[in-house]
């Protein structure tokens, strides 16, 4: 979230020490000091001109404006000619959606009482402290941000969930999750849908590294906002140019603690109001927010490869979110990656150990394909004849994300599908469906001495 702060102090000293303590808030942005109270009172009025210079035909202040008029406005105690008390009062009637703090050297409970009576937002005390200071700058600017949405501040305000959610996770590391992720994310904006991506993999995501993009802000800039209007949310969110618009994993893997479910839960929602598909990389390990994003999501995909390891990780992740309520295996879609010809776990077979629907469309191995972009961080870039592309957006088709004209697009060749599915498998037509509930004594690898099979 980016907060604009304006300082209103008078004092040269005490506006240097302002300053420089504003300068290492994160995400702020503060402006120039002003230096008396019909400075201040200028500088907002120029900013509520300058938006109604776009809308001369309305009467009265656009609803614009508010956008123009920075968060939150620091008001020094000896700030002049107006006393601090009634410039602050004025402020608050004449500009409702700014957020005011005072800085005094009397913090009593007199003062507070007055200044609250004002309309102030909230009181810094003199010497000042950074956690303080931060402190209070913030609850101001929530207070600003959700007061800027009722009044309908230039932009629509979020009204609740309506685009699509879709989760992908990986029952473990190293599975091709973001590959997925982003591949679905592409294929459904070539198709003309407003998509966000959000990497939820919150201590290693790499959709920055997949896509070439270098931006600071994160998810975690998101958290503790209870309404996060449009604004906020477009600093917050990377506008890539292929059209997806990016909501990033902190560079710090350690922040990502921040991100809890409640916090995710909001983010999700504000996401769902404003693009037709939010796409959630949700990684391997399962924390709060990407377990609160997959129980809200609409279809929540499990990718894992053709290996006893791996599907055995994908069973006990289903289990895990059955066991919390999170989510039941028969609405969970398994994605079946890097398949081969060769591979004598096929896709029926996944589906009957983990107890989830398996995709029709399995996507092929392709490391070779693959290599040069993922190495180059420029996934939107790969081969339209690129085998596991094709495959991607045909599971887009399948999963409803694009049209069948464009999932036709994204299909493989005849002969690629055979290839994947047309050999014979031993492991398929050798008696009884192993592993399956009630079927104890039946042969094969998910029998109860077989290594799916736990404790």
């Amino acid at each position: 979230m980016t907060i604009r702060i304006l300082p209103a102090v008078g004092e040269p000293d005490a506006a240097r020490a302002v300053s420089s303590l504003l300068s290492q808030l994160p995400g702020a942005e503060p402006a120039p000091p002003v230096t008396d109270s019909t400075a201040l009172v200028n500088a907002l009025d120029q900013a509520v001109s300058r938006a109604a210079a776009g809308t001369p035909d309305l009467p009265g202040p656009p609803p614009a404006a508010v956008d123009e008029l920075p968060e939150v406005v620091l008001v020094h105690e000896r700030i002049g000619p107006v006393p601090a008390l009634e410039l602050i009062r004025e402020i608050a009637l004449r500009f409702p959606a700014v957020g005011v703090v005072l800085i005094t050297t009397d913090a009593g409970p007199a003062l507070f009482a007055a200044a609250m009576d004002a309309g102030a937002r909230g009181i810094v005390g003199l010497p000042l402290g950074y956690d303080e200071l931060a402190a209070r700058v913030q609850a101001a600017a929530q207070w600003a941000s959700g007061v800027r949405v009722h009044l309908g501040g230039g932009h629509e305000a979020a009204s609740g969930p309506a685009g699509t959610l879709v989760t992908v996770t990986g029952a473990k590391g190293g599975v091709g999750t973001t590959v997925t992720a982003v591949q679905l994310a592409l294929a459904a904006r070539a198709a003309g849908r407003s998509v966000a991506l959000v990497d939820m993999d919150l201590q290693s995501g790499d959709v920055a590294s997949y896509l070439d993009v270098q931006f600071r802000r994160s998810i975690v800039d998101l958290v503790g906002i209870q309404d996060i209007s449009v604004r906020v949310l477009q600093d917050a969110v990377h506008a890539h140019h292929t059209g997806l618009g990016l909501l990033l994993a902190p560079e710090e893997g350690e922040r990502g603690e921040e991100v809890d479910d409640r916090a995710a839960r909001t983010v999700l929602a504000a996401l769902r109001s404003r693009y037709e598909l939010v796409v959630v990389d949700c990684g391997s390990q399962m924390q709060s927010a990407g377990a609160a994003a997959v129980e809200l999501s609409d279809t929540a995909l499990l990718v894992t490869t053709p290996d006893v390891v791996c599907v055995r990780a994908a069973k006990r992740l289903v289990r895990l979110w059955d066991r919390l309520q999170i989510r039941k295996a028969e609405d969970t879609t398994t994605v079946v990656n890097r398949l081969t010809r060769n591979t004598e776990i096929q896709p029926p077979l996944v589906g009957r150990a983990t107890g989830t629907r398996v995709a029709r469309t399995p996507v092929p191995a392709g490391f070779k394909e693959l290599q040069p972009y993922v190495d180059a961080g420029r996934m939107q870039d790969l081969d339209a004849r690129s085998t596991v592309r094709q495959a991607l957006w045909a599971l887009a088709g399948e999963l409803g994300l694009i049209d069948a004209p464009a999932a036709r697009q994204g299909r493989g060749s005849h002969r690629a599908r055979t290839s994947l599915t047309g050999r014979r498998r031993k492991a398929l037509t050798a008696g009884p469906a192993a592993g399956e509930p009630g079927m104890p004594g039946a042969p094969g690898a998910f029998g109860p001495a077989g290594p799916y099979e736990e404790g």
